[in-house]
């Protein structure tokens, strides 16, 4: 019987053994269970961890890559560190048995990308930290599972242009968001607007010209320290921006802030100046100015059209174009408007003959230049080699056919077919055409054919 205590003592220390991975250190602290692995060389997640692990440390190692193997079945576990190692690939689905995490930390790492399957699973994570990597895209699904949950979100130092700023915009719980150090040059407008718990937006070292305004930033607080600042104010970072300190940052000029880090870097007359030193009037925008524009303009019916329109003013203007009847041109199959102010009008009808507007706008004003459009339509022949108009034959030759039952064929019915343009086998997508030969007319190199849907008044050529 005593022997048989001692194995089963024995058997259960062996087994608690194998529960924590070598050279880890195992805190049984009930009801938590923590392992902590820094530093120990590993080259991949231990197989042997407690399912019933709450926290996991596996910091400082040189492990690549996690799988979903690597943390299956963990479901109590609310703490996952995997900071400072050379992770490059997360299997899909990795954590989808984390469904009580709270904490993910991925700082100082080589991953380059963050796709929707990576992070499936974590409905309940509330910080995410990816600092330090190489991020350079994030698909914009990739935080749907935890979008309301997460608090803090870390994406300073890595290598992004863009991110999905509509699912940050819906993160409504966010506390703290870290975008320093990356290369965004562009945030939408209204991005932030609903973020009403955010403390703490640090937008520090990016490519930024301007910050949108954003009913947000009326909570910045009156000093940049955080020691001692009400709850609901905001701390907003964004030196080490290229600043374009004209009229459209005047709202942010305008709030009041005692730091003196961030400074201008155009227009050149306050380059290298403290931004809230500058005096308010100093912030101003030039209206646009119109300096080339196409002039009067003839094309042929059926040909394209190019309209141009070069306009300058800071910031640079946006151009748009409306019709001779006043209604704002938009891209569709006959028309597209090119962002360097040109309009390209792909197949021009008599109809679009007429008075252009070209419209340059920016915050400063806007400026506003005609172009007048000649469309010639296509001179219409007659049938025959003598280019005398024959009487109106009533319907279109295109819905008339041959058919057996027509009258007999004569010599000068011959002759008089001869000299018209004549359409048979008739289909509902198809038509065989026949026209006399017009070898008296020296130079012809081509034909074109004009036809038009009974549904509208559009003429195509072929």
């Amino acid at each position: 019987m005593e022997r048989l205590l001692f194995s089963l003592l024995l058997l259960s220390l062996t087994v608690k053994a194998q529960l924590c991975p070598k050279r880890c250190i195992c805190q049984n602290l009930s009801p938590s269970l923590s392992i902590l692995c820094a530093k120990t060389g590993l080259l991949f997640v231990p197989p042997f961890i407690d399912r019933r692990t709450v926290e996991l440390r596996l910091t400082d190692n040189f492990i690549t890559t996690v799988k979903r193997k690597d943390f299956a079945n963990m479901t109590s576990l609310v703490h996952l560190t995997l900071s400072r190692n050379t992770i490059s690939q997360i299997m899909p689905l990795t954590f989808g048995d984390l469904r009580g995490l709270r904490a993910l930390h991925l700082d100082s790492n080589r991953l380059t990308r963050v796709n929707p399957e990576h992070f499936n699973g974590l409905i309940n994570l509330r910080h995410l930290i990816l600092s330090n990597n190489q991020l350079h895209y994030i698909a914009a699904d990739s935080f749907d599972d935890f979008i309301v949950s997460l608090e803090d979100l870390d994406l300073s130092y890595n290598n992004l242009e863009n991110l999905p700023w509509e699912t940050i915009g819906k993160m409504t719980n966010v506390n703290s968001l870290s975008l320093d150090h990356n290369l965004i040059d562009f945030v939408p407008e209204g991005t932030f607007s609903n973020l009403h718990k955010l403390a703490r937006l640090d937008m520090t070292s990016n490519k930024l010209h301007k910050l949108p305004p954003d009913p947000l930033f009326l909570r910045v607080q009156m000093f940049a320290r955080t020691k001692g600042s009400p709850l609901t104010s905001l701390v907003l970072s964004f030196g080490g921006n290229p600043l374009h300190c004209n009229c459209e940052l005047l709202w942010l000029r305008r709030l009041t802030r005692e730091d003196d880090l961030e400074t201008c870097a155009s227009p050149p007359h306050l380059m290298g100046k403290y931004f809230w030193f500058i005096p308010e009037e100093e912030f101003t925008c030039d209206p646009p100015l119109i300096t080339r524009h196409t002039s009067k303009t003839f094309v042929m019916e059926g040909q394209r059209a190019m309209l141009k329109c070069k306009a300058v003013g800071d910031p640079d203007p946006f151009i748009h174009w409306t019709s001779p009847d006043g209604r704002l041109i938009s891209n569709s199959s006959r028309a597209i408007t090119y962002e360097n102010g040109t309009l390209h009008i792909i197949i021009a009808t008599p109809k679009d003959s007429g008075t252009f507007t070209c419209i340059a706008s920016n915050a400063g004003g806007e400026a506003m230049a005609q172009v007048e459009l000649i469309v010639n339509p296509l001179p219409h022949f007659a049938n025959g080699t003598n280019n005398i108009k024959e009487p109106d034959p009533g319907s279109s030759d295109i819905t008339t056919s041959a058919k057996s039952g027509s009258p007999p064929v004569t010599n000068d019915t011959k002759a008089t077919q001869d000299k018209k343009v004549i359409a048979s086998d008739l289909t509902s997508s198809s038509v065989q055409i026949r026209w006399p030969s017009q070898r008296n007319i020296p130079g012809i190199r081509m034909y074109q054919v004009q036809y038009n849907s009974s549904s509208d008044d559009v003429l195509v050529y072929r």
